[in-house]
């Protein structure tokens, strides 16, 4: 009995640590709707702590999901994953969180063509103003709004 004891106690703080270096991002939890378009993103915190994702659109009335998303810590840090459908060999790529950029949430990957940086910087608890990036941090933004 005392093992199945350190056994649940051990695998408890291990979801707290891994949660502990996700909580900052909960923020992201529910579902937000692109500015002025059909375009949605999800996100849901899982039991480890981690939190998964997709981003899709309504087309014709149907859901159509165009990513995989999931942010979790691998090696100590923060990392988003994408997975787009036809895209990059439907292989995941990973961005690694930049805590050095004050007020922004900034995953990067300086060797992906593009994005290389894929910001979120929350304006209140219903807006947050997303950057994509690529080289010379030249890309576009949009803000997404909670649903």
């Amino acid at each position: 009995m005392k093992t199945l004891a350190k056994t649940c106690l051990i695998l408890m703080l291990v979801s707290f640590i891994k949660a502990d270096g996700l909580s900052e991002l909960y923020f992201l939890e529910g579902t937000w709707k692109t500015e002025n378009k059909e375009v949605y993103e999800t996100w849901k915190q899982m039991p480890d702590g981690t939190l998964e994702g997709q981003g899709y659109k309504i087309k014709d009335g149907a859901k159509v999901v165009t990513e995989r998303l999931r942010i979790r810590i691998i090696n100590g840090i923060a990392t988003y994953e994408a997975t787009v459908p036809d895209q990059n060999n439907n292989q995941t790529i990973a961005f690694e969180l930049n805590k050095a950029t004050a007020g922004v949430f900034s995953f990067e990957n300086p060797a992906h063509d593009f994005p290389k940086k894929i910001q979120y910087r929350p304006v209140d608890g219903r807006t947050i103003q997303v950057r994509v990036l690529g080289d010379g941090d030249k890309g576009f933004e949009y803000k997404i709004l909670k649903q």
